[in-house]
């Protein structure tokens, strides 16, 4: 809906577009950052903003949403819990809600209903592994996203290692959809009470009616309480692991990942099951492995190579953006409910195992007799149903003298969200980035040999330029007080010594020409730069600084360097276009390495950006924009050198998200944590897997395992060959989730496994031990 006379404007300089809902505590908007990015922003009512109780209540939701970063969350973006009207803005989320998904086409039934409650286990997975209870799951703040629903709204939700804020005369929730434990004694509420709201949740998804539903929330409490739920009509396979959820006492309940052996093991038309839960057979393997991919894979569309004259690729049409509801009010309830009888409470406990047993006795039923069990063993923190107790990497060594480690390196900024990028040289580990030129670390254990630091505020997506076998490169930004040094040199430094080499002013246009703000690159023992005043490039020695030559643009147009193997290619666009920042009628030319001299021109079909090598041609993506915003890849291209010829081939939709390349298969990982692999030769999907990994760049390859990673250090690895998920980690430090478009964080160094997160933090594990989640 679009904004109300009184609205603001802005809100901490995110211009608002339009207002999503409104409710009790405050108002939802749609707004952008900066770099064109949607954000939904809940600003909080007035009224409270002079409450002190509330403003805490306010802080812990800020501090839960930051903490848990999840596929099925809404990351955070910005907050601002001190503001004279504090706000908080979290990634937008395209979907409705679940609640306006049932009142408006009716209940879900089927493999719908299954990849729901798969989801949303999952969500309860990752919330709690992260040590926050949300205590508010009801169906207003299930959002169903194209990639899996998403749990959002931690208005109430806390911390188990925090003390929980007493709210005197209070019982904060929404009684329907809340368990007896925190209706009774709201203070000593546990992660098994967030399973109760799920098996509500589950009920109300097949029926369009909550087990507890009553005329006032009074009775809807009293129900919770003493009452058994109301589940005739939820599907026979479902109801038991419903019942088993909707435990009086938490601990009868399963916890989240043991309620996802179940849910995993039931059939996978829920609506079809017999009077005896019975499905249609085992669907582990062939279901549970792509829950939330697409139903089928299209036939491939496989054009022949044709020449640099071939139309461009048709965009896929995306799903249109309708904005979610915002969350409901929270309703308050407080009746004297008492307790239950204790007679009844034994019995409650009895029936409840038996309940237990025979949903596990369902899901083996349903799988055709294999073999279910109830366990929270095995390595967690795995998406996608794969305990990951399998070596991501068997063969390769790790570091002389490795253990895990953890370190932050020094000389960050603390107002500026640094990310170092390495690259790992035997057991030497070089990286650079935000306000660090380079350093050299030892891979064993973490100890730091040389830094040099960068005194000025870094350009976002910068990062060290590359290594050779002695030298190190990267980026110098000026002093904010020093006007007169260059704004941005590239540097070498003496890999062994960390004294600096030489430095070049360096130009920055390649952001604009290819999408990647890349502009120098290591090609061999060179490295080739553009100069201060793009125009031409500029080669040189990487150790003495020499230069070997140097190569104009082709008059009228910006360059940028792209490394083809050991080859070189400029990709060049007009200045007109440069400057407008839409470049979509690129050119390559492929650059001699030996002399400089540029080759006849390419035209490529635009908007493009280059991804990576395959057999020795460069594979670039066709970009789909919607409006001026780029609304993910609809295409690929390869280019030959050496035969002058470009091929595209035309992907069967729009996969949006951050993409990156690794032994010649494209992926793209969406911002909530869908990995989808493409093969540049004809665009086909090899496969598609949704990971807990929200906000995740990639791919690191290695070992026939891929690894992603976002920018809370949290990690996933998968196989090459299908995706499976191996293990996953934990968040390692609180911070936003990364940028769309973010350069790979995972290095290699043999099987050892080394993270570069937020605030300059780098931590390193044995690929065959990974840290345990939870």
């Amino acid at each position: 809906m679009s904004l109300r006379a009184g609205d603001p404007a802005e809100i901490g300089g995110y211009p608002l577009e339009a207002r999503l809902g409104s409710g009790g505590m405050g108002t939802v908007f749609l707004a952008r950052t900066s770099s064109g990015r949607p954000v939904a922003i809940k600003l909080i009512h007035p009224q409270f903003a002079a409450d002190d109780e509330f403003r805490i209540r306010f802080r812990q939701e800020v501090a839960a949403a930051r903490r848990v970063s999840g596929a099925f969350t809404a990351a955070v973006v910005d907050a601002a819990p001190e503001a004279e009207q504090p706000w908080m803005a979290t990634t937008y989320i395209q979907g409705h809600t679940l609640a306006r998904r049932i009142a408006t086409k009716g209940p879900l039934s089927g493999a719908e209903l299954r990849r729901l409650a798969i989801g949303l286990a999952e969500a309860l997975r990752d919330i709690h592994r992260v040590g926050v209870v949300h205590r508010d799951l009801k169906p207003s703040n299930v959002v169903l996203s194209p990639e899996g629903p998403r749990v959002i709204d931690f208005g109430i939700s806390r911390a188990v290692d925090q003390q929980t804020l007493t709210i005197t005369g209070r019982v904060i929730g929404t009684p329907p959809f809340m368990s007896p434990e925190q209706l009774q004694s709201p203070r000593n509420v546990g992660p098994r009470s967030d399973v109760f709201s799920l098996g509500t949740l589950l009920a109300y998804a097949a029926t369009g009616h909550g087990p507890f539903d009553a005329d006032s929330p009074y009775i809807a409490a009293y129900q919770v309480v003493h009452q058994e739920p109301s589940l005739e009509d939820v599907p026979m396979a479902l109801r038991a692991v419903a019942e088993s959820c909707l435990a009086k006492e938490s601990h009868a309940r399963p916890s989240a990942d043991e309620l996802l052996v179940l849910l995993r093991d039931l059939p996978t038309d829920l609506g079809q099951s017999d009077a005896r839960g019975v499905g249609a057979g085992r669907t582990r393997d062939m279901v549970t492995e792509h829950h939330f991919a697409p139903p089928a894979t299209p036939t491939p569309v496989t054009p022949a190579a044709v020449t640099t004259t071939a139309a461009t690729p048709t965009a896929a049409t995306p799903p249109s953006a309708t904005p979610p509801s915002a969350a409901s009010t929270a309703t308050s309830a407080g009746p004297d409910t008492g307790s239950a009888d204790t007679s009844l409470g034994r019995r409650s406990r009895r029936r409840r195992r038996s309940v237990l047993a025979a949903a596990v006795a369902v899901a083996v039923a349903a799988i055709g007799g294999g073999v279910a069990a109830l366990t929270a063993g095995g390595f967690g923190g795995s998406s996608g149903g794969d305990k990951g107790n399998s070596p991501a990497v068997p063969a390769a060594a790790l570091p002389d003298g490795f253990e895990p480690w953890h370190k932050a390196v020094l000389g960050g900024r603390p107002d500026i969200p640094d990310e170092l990028r390495c690259v790992a040289r035997g057991d030497a580990l070089f990286c650079g980035g935000g306000s660090v030129v380079a350093t050299r670390i030892r891979a064993g254990d973490g100890s730091r040999v040389w830094t040099a630091k960068s005194p000025g505020v870094p350009t976002s997506g910068l990062h060290l330029v590359g290594a050779t076998d002695d030298t190190v490169l990267g980026y110098r930004f000026a002093a904010q007080d020093a006007p007169h040094d260059p704004p941005r040199e590239v540097v070498a430094i003496d890999a062994n010594k960390g004294r600096e080499l030489w430095s070049v002013p360096s130009g920055a246009q390649s952001s604009a020409v290819t999408g990647r703000a890349q502009d120098a690159v290591v090609v061999g023992s060179d490295v080739v730069t553009v100069d201060a005043s793009h125009s031409r490039f500029e080669s040189r020695n990487a150790h003495s600084g020499r230069v070997t030559w140097t190569s104009p643009f082709p008059a009228g147009r910006q360059c940028a360097p792209v490394p083809v193997g050991t080859q070189l290619v400029a990709m060049c666009a007009k200045n007109a276009e440069v400057d407008a920042l839409a470049v979509r009628h690129p050119t390559l030319y492929p650059v001699d390495r030996a002399s400089g001299t540029l080759g006849g021109p390419l035209a490529v079909n635009g908007p493009a950006v280059p991804v990576g090598v395959a057999h020795g041609r460069l594979v670039l993506l066709h970009v789909h924009r919607k409006g001026t915003d780029l609304a993910g890849y609809d295409g690929v291209a390869q280019v030959d050198p050496a035969s002058r010829k470009v091929t595209y081939s035309r992907l069967a939709s729009t996969f949006a998200g951050t993409p990156g390349m690794a032994d010649g298969t494209v992926y793209v990982s969406g911002q909530a944590g869908l990995v989808t692999a493409l093969d540049p030769a004809t665009g086909r999907k090899k496969w598609s897997r949704q990971t807990g990994v929200e906000g995740a760049s990639g791919p690191a390859a290695g070992g026939d395992a891929l690894y992603f990673s976002s920018a809370t250090g949290r990690v996933v690895a998968l196989s090459a060959d299908h995706g499976k998920v191996l293990w996953t980690t934990d968040p390692q430090v609180d911070a936003l989730t990364g940028e769309q478009g973010a350069s790979p964080r995972v290095t290699l160094a043999g099987r050892a496994v080394i993270v570069a997160a937020a605030k300059n933090s780098l931590f390193a594990f044995d690929a065959q031990k990974p840290p345990k989640s939870g």
